[in-house]
């Protein structure tokens, strides 16, 4: 939008009797018309909200752009979709996932509502794409007592994760940073929960077996996480655990060891290397980008990286996503030999992302992740070999067919 945030006048004119609430891609920051303000009661007067940001004019006047936490003011007052309407979402999702060559998805869910809608689907064997669902961490004794009574469900529709937010997103300036962002004065973003509240529900929620995804994108989000990790195995003593960190995208050198030695999850987004690269530095620096979405590094260190899309935040595209690992050639072109090139890795270890370390990363390599006797039919054919040919050229292979369970769920016209 030119290097300005956009405000409510921008839009008013055109929605003067509609609520409107345009959410950025990254999903961390929206824009509300003055119609949706009025409805939600946000004017002013409004306190400001933890972890959040009213964005306001010069005479203390909300501009219409929320970050964060304080999206929730007006989120809350927008009607939830009919069940109808979910489950119906729910299925062109899938068809789409097929057609893009998923089987499973991992859904870290801020509400319950998507794992109201794919029990229904389960209970009328509706169900193509494999899902592990998460809840908010916030839930945590809620989720506990659901798997106490029900057990963590089946091949179909797996619970036991519970997800929580440590800071926003780079592009929303809500990353939290040990330095300022390269172009502003001061602003080191902030934290959408104090790791102190986040370390209580951590141990909690491990005590009771939920598996920790914690999403964290800034230097010091991802360093007060692992300190959180380390606390819960501290309060709670060893045991086989699979902690997570959702996206872990700006690393100091001394985290990537970290993340290696405690044996961490780095669950990541190539894709996003090649879309936040056109702008990064701008924000970050050269110095901080050569430790930004560190594929090579934490493989180097020796940590078992596991592969995703972010979606809608990213395409839901594994071929693109292994595109993206291998070139780190970003959309506009300025980057023809990648950008931080170094931290580029070969065809195989990203498909061993996308697969084996995926399933690792769901505690469910016995069952998904390799081709091998026993394990469940979930099969990805391709029109091409993408371990034979260049990598600039990946990006052009599509998917002829999708198979789960040993069922066509896509098949390419």
């Amino acid at each position: 939008w030119g290097g300005e945030l956009p405000r409510k006048e921008w839009i008013d004119a055109q929605t003067p009797n509609h609520p409107v609430m345009v959410v950025r891609l990254d999903g961390h920051m929206v824009l509300a018309n003055s119609k949706a303000l009025a409805l939600a009661g946000v004017d002013a007067n409004t306190a400001d909200v933890a972890g959040g940001e009213i964005v306001r004019d010069a005479d203390g006047n909300p501009t219409g752009v929320l970050k964060d936490n304080a999206m929730d003011l007006v989120a809350k007052a927008i009607p939830r979709p009919a069940a109808e309407q979910e489950d119906a979402a729910l299925l062109a999702a899938m068809n789409y996932l097929a057609s893009r060559g998923v089987t499973t998805v991992h859904d870290m869910s801020d509400d319950w509502a998507g794992l109201a809608a794919y029990r229904r689907a389960h209970s009328k064997q509706a169900l193509i794409t494999r899902i592990y669902a998460s809840v908010p961490i916030a839930d945590h004794a809620r989720m506990a007592a659901q798997l106490k009574e029900n057990g963590h469900g089946d091949q179909w529709l797996r619970i036991g994760g519970v997800k929580g937010f440590m800071d926003g997103s780079l592009g929303s300036h809500t990353a939290a940073m040990f330095d300022p962002f390269s172009d502003t004065t001061d602003d080191r973003g902030f934290f959408l929960t104090d790791p102190a509240d986040m370390q209580v529900m951590a141990i909690a929620a491990d005590a009771n077996g939920l598996q920790l995804n914690i999403h964290a994108i800034g230097t010091r989000a991802n360093f007060e996480l692992l300190n959180i990790f380390d606390a819960v195995i501290d309060t709670n003593g060893p045991g086989e655990r699979r902690f997570r960190i959702e996206h872990a995208q700006h690393l100091r050198p001394q985290e990537i060891s970290r993340i290696a030695a405690m044996k961490v999850i780095p669950s990541m987004q190539p894709y996003h290397a090649i879309d936040d690269g056109r702008w990064a530095e701008s924000v970050i620096g050269p110095e901080r980008a050569r430790h930004t979405y560190a594929f090579r590094s934490l493989l180097d260190a020796g940590a078992r990286l596991a592969f995703g899309s972010d979606w809608p935040v990213a395409p839901a595209d594994p071929i693109q996503g292994v595109y993206a690992a291998l070139t780190r050639q970003t959309l506009d072109g300025a980057h023809p030999k990648g950008w931080v090139p170094s931290e580029k890795i070969t065809v195989e270890q990203a498909l061993v992302a996308y697969t084996r370390n995926a399933a690792y990363a769901s505690c469910e390599e016995s069952l998904k992740g390799t081709l091998e006797a026993g394990k469940l039919a979930d099969i990805v054919i391709l029109d091409g070999d993408i371990t034979q040919i260049a990598p600039a050229d990946i990006r052009e292979i599509r998917v002829s067919r999708t198979i789960v369970g040993g069922e066509t769920v896509y098949q390419r016209p």
